[in-house]
């Protein structure tokens, strides 16, 4: 594991990271010295038992496919009491362990709320081997107008460079967390 340092200490974040397995929230969750709370599709919830402790570890559902009213508005609750958020920008899980298509969501958050947007390579989830996290300076926004829809394709466009750079960092990377 590298990075950590880069995690504010203090208000509101959204850890970004790249995602290929079921274990990717719990191995970023540990990895990350401030507790997470989740967006988890609803599908999970609807899993007995396994939807009440992803539930009681601070996940909430969005509903994928359509804007989720209730995922955004406790998102913004999160980020507006100084937490942080865990969102997958591609919205599933790529098994084929590369980035796939970003959906915004991370990013317009970001540039609503002002809240730090970090990113996070995940490697070794899938198995074999140690799982290696990485985690990246925060995303530049500063320049960005978050009132112009064209400054969150620009964020999300970056966040996701960022992540495939810090992939190739956990790839050279030989310590498990």
């Amino acid at each position: 594991m590298s990075g950590r340092e880069l995690i504010p200490r203090e208000g509101p974040v959204i850890l970004i990271g790249n995602h290929v397995s079921y274990l990717d929230p719990p191995a970023l969750g540990v990895a990350c010295p401030r507790q997470v709370y989740f967006m988890a599709k609803v599908e999970l919830f609807r899993i007995p038992l396994f939807g009440y402790i992803i539930g009681a570890l601070g996940a909430f559902p969005v509903k994928r496919g359509a804007p989720d009213r209730k995922a955004i508005k406790r998102a913004l609750e999160i980020l507006a009491s100084g937490k942080v958020l865990g969102i997958f920008p591609e919205g599933t899980r790529i098994m084929t362990g590369e980035l796939g298509p970003a959906e915004e969501g991370a990013a317009l958050l970001a540039l609503r709320t002002g809240a730090c947007l970090v990113p996070a390579g995940i490697r070794g989830t899938r198995g074999p081997g140690p799982v290696r996290i990485v985690f990246g300076e925060p995303v530049p926004q500063e320049d960005l107008n978050p009132k112009d829809r064209a400054s969150v394709r620009i964020l999300t466009d970056r966040a996701m460079e960022r992540i495939r750079a810090l992939l190739e960092e956990a790839d050279k990377l030989g310590e498990a967390i």
